[in-house]
């Protein structure tokens, strides 16, 4: 009897496995077969992880070389749908906006931005709506972009005077830079400049480990590793010291009320009043506060420095672009003392350079993550809902077929051109485009201008020693620096 009951409870488990494997491929046989896009073989675990290298934005554009413009990784559990042309990101950043409009939550930048609490990466929402509105209607109007020109003006001189005093020597022309986007960004944002080198490594530490890989993010029960890597330690450590930094620029504020400028509130004192008087319609807290504050910082230093470091290595390697260039500033400014942002809408080939050196040079090469809101139908391809989406700035910028000789520096391909990186062009995407492109473009590309057109107005430039052409690149966390600083050497051309 044993047996027979035995006999037939195995019987019936085994029928009822049949039966439920049955219905599970039945069930799976149903339903409609997924066109996904291409996609190269993967590891177990890691995905493909392995493949990108310590430049992803090169490895991923020779990938899609062999599969397409379109093309599906797997970083361990995540799936990174990859863009490498103008079509696909137009369809992604115009034709599907909304729904590629999120950003997914990384555990480094969820940190270091107060749990996403600034414009950049804050999940597409009311509350991004809100902080993006009092960047767009407070802090980058162009009324407010044009109220900072003294600034500009003050730091360009500065800048001028330096160069002036090395008497002809060689000058670390990337040094000096820095200082200056850093000392407009400060005056601009918290009303007065802070001690240069402290602020300077701060802020790159801060910037390296915003860019930093986490394995936790992408293999959520390997969030050991990033433990066991002191990663956590230093990101816990880093945003403690910009928080502090911070905290007491505001306290500052709030005690004792700084103007830089007669008349001219900073960018602290415009959120605090926001704060205060509830002018938005909502209550602004204080981490929101510190967490827009670091976007300004993020946004108005670093890439703004890395365009400018790019544009004057290109003209160093070009001497007739150079030459042309100086030609340009000194028919405009004739001899008077600078030149002036009232001269530079007349400078047509400063503007091309610029455009040049940010097609070649896009400071963020692969802007900053998408995320897909809901199931979507991309080029004939079905996206998933939570799909992680990559923008290969840098590979879009070196299409062949957009670009003739797409490799090489050639400021003339902008002389009559209507494409522009404002976001309406998806040829030329550095600053992104749609709801979730960058508001500063006007506040960097305006310093951009000004620096670059008054040192070749004031200054012939020569390369220091050969090894300074170097173009060789590294990247710091999100962005691509100039791998060798640059020397040059100044001669006077104004007094």
């Amino acid at each position: 009897m044993f047996f027979i009951s035995s006999f037939f409870l195995i019987s019936s488990l085994s029928f009822s496995i049949v039966i439920l494997f049955l219905l599970k491929s039945r069930s799976s046989s149903s339903k409609p077969h997924k066109n996904l896009p291409p996609s190269p073989p993967r590891l177990p675990l890691i995905g493909n992880m392995h493949q990108l290298g310590s430049s992803p934005h090169r490895a991923l554009h020779a990938m899609a070389q062999n599969y397409g413009q379109l093309m599906l990784l797997h970083l361990g559990t995540v799936q990174v749908l990859v863009a490498s042309s103008a079509d696909v990101a137009r369809e992604i950043m115009k034709t599907h906006d909304l729904i590629f409009s999120n950003r997914p939550k990384i555990n480094i930048s969820d940190k270091l931005t107060y749990g996403s609490k600034d414009i950049a990466f804050s999940q597409y929402g009311e509350y991004w709506r809100q902080a993006r509105s009092i960047a767009v209607l407070h802090i980058l109007t162009n009324k407010r972009v044009q109220s900072y020109r003294q600034v500009r003006k003050d730091e360009t001189s500065l800048l001028i005077e330096k160069i002036q005093e090395t008497h002809e020597s060689i000058v670390n022309l990337s040094e000096l830079l820095i200082s200056l986007t850093n000392n407009v960004t400060c005056r601009v944002a918290l009303g007065r400049t802070y001690d240069g080198k402290k602020f300077k490594n701060l802020l790159e530490r801060f910037l390296e480990l915003l860019g930093s890989f986490s394995v936790g993010s992408y293999i959520p029960f390997l969030t050991w590793v990033d433990r066991l890597s002191g990663l956590e330690r230093r990101v816990d450590d880093i945003g403690k010291e910009f928080d502090d930094f911070v905290e007491g620029v505001i306290e500052e504020h709030i005690n004792n009320k700084l103007v830089d400028i007669k008349g001219q509130e900073d960018i602290v004192d415009i959120l605090l009043e926001i704060q205060r008087d509830n002018t938005m319609g909502f209550h602004l807290e204080r981490d929101e506060i510190k967490a827009i504050i670091m976007d300004v910082f993020a946004g108005g230093t670093d890439t703004t420095f890395t365009n400018l470091e790019w544009a004057i290595g290109e003209l160093l390697r070009h001497p007739q672009a150079m030459k042309k260039l100086q030609q340009e500033v000194r028919e405009i400014g004739q001899g008077r003392s600078m030149i002036t942002e009232d001269d530079l809408e007349k400078m047509s080939y400063l503007k091309a350079i610029l455009k040049e050196t940010i097609r070649l040079h896009p400071p963020l090469p692969l802007l900053v993550p998408h995320e897909s809101t809901q199931d979507v139908k991309l080029l004939g391809y079905d996206i998933a809902a939570g799909t992680r989406v990559i923008i290969n700035a840098w590979a879009i910028g070196r299409d062949s077929s957009t670009w003739t000789e797409p490799n090489e520096f050639q400021p003339e391909r902008f002389l009559n051109n209507p494409i522009d990186y404002k976001g309406f062009h998806f040829e030329l995407i550095p600053f992104g485009a749609g709801r979730r492109g960058c508001p500063a473009i006007q506040f960097a590309m305006v310093i951009n201008e000004l620096v670059l057109a008054n040192l070749v107005y004031k200054f012939d430039l020569t390369v220091a020693e050969e090894k300074d052409l170097d173009m060789s690149e590294t990247i710091n966390g999100l962005t691509i620096h100039k791998k060798c600083p640059i020397l040059v050497t100044t001669t006077p051309c104004y007094k």
